[in-house]
């Protein structure tokens, strides 16, 4: 998979988001907030537009210019094979609407980004960020992935990158594996565990989750008008319900390989 080519200014901090999921007012939400504002860099650690508003998300992130680094999700490479007639389906009812949606310049990015970019950080080195393991985009690895599986994931990256950043499963977490850091910011727009949109802060040498709240009214009316005939039935899904991390690791679990141990 391919890496964008890391940045050498050392950074003094960087805000982590993933999973928008084309949820243009979570986006929004997380972008006013204080800290990401001022963050020199904001990571966004792919699938971004497969929801209810992805011509607006794209246009929001893509408008955020040089200080934004996009990478790219499984959901990303997946409306871009729709789009492109690759495939008929990918198990996500809204991804086909959402990737009719997009305009030549749109599928042309996604189609292009990096599956994993490393910046330097101030207090942690050079970082690396993917969207599911730095070697693939739809793996899964969780909070209580065994250590043998850890040390499969992180067998390839080089020795001095100790902190991984990556996201897919959406559910915010930091621990430990094998003496590196691993930092899951969540999802902006479709949390699972608890609601909001939920980001990460790497600064001083400290992570930092966070947590934005909303107007759910007022994102669900928001979402609704943007034209999709599947938003109402998306809304209540990812929005209204949202569902437990017990529940979400319980589906996840069996993908990292532990049913197999």
């Amino acid at each position: 998979m391919s890496s964008a080519p890391a940045v050498s200014r050392t950074l003094r901090s960087v805000a982590v988001l993933s999973d928008v999921h084309g949820v243009l007012p979570a986006l929004d939400a997380v972008l006013a907030e204080p800290v990401v504002q001022t963050a020199d860099r904001l990571v966004v650690s792919g699938d971004l537009a497969a929801g209810p508003m992805p011509v607006q998300t794209l246009d929001r992130l893509v408008g955020l210019g040089d200080r934004v680094v996009l990478i790219r999700g499984n959901a990303d490479r997946e409306l871009v094979s729709l789009a492109r007639g690759e495939v008929d389906d990918v198990g996500d009812p809204i991804a086909p609407w959402a990737a009719a949606q997009l305009r030549p310049d749109q599928l042309d990015l996604l189609a292009t980004l990096p599956y994993r970019v490393t910046l330097s950080v101030e207090g942690f080195g050079p970082v690396m960020f993917c969207h599911a393991v730095p070697d693939d985009d739809e793996q899964v690895v969780l909070v209580d992935t065994r250590l043998p599986r850890w040390a499969e994931v992180l067998a390839g990256l080089p020795d001095d990158v100790t902190t991984l950043v990556c996201g897919h499963t959406h559910m915010p977490f930091v621990r430990l594996a094998h003496r590196r850091l691993i930092v899951n910011p969540g999802s902006v727009g479709m949390p699972y565990g608890r609601a909001g949109a939920h980001w990460a802060l790497l600064a001083d040498g400290a992570v930092t989750l966070g947590r934005t709240m909303f107007d759910l009214a007022a994102v669900r009316a928001e979402i609704v008008a943007a034209g999709s005939p599947l938003a109402p039935a998306w809304v209540e899904e990812y929005l209204d319900e949202v569902a437990s991390d017990a529940e979400a690791i319980e589906v996840f679990g069996p993908r990292d390989g532990r049913s197999s141990s």
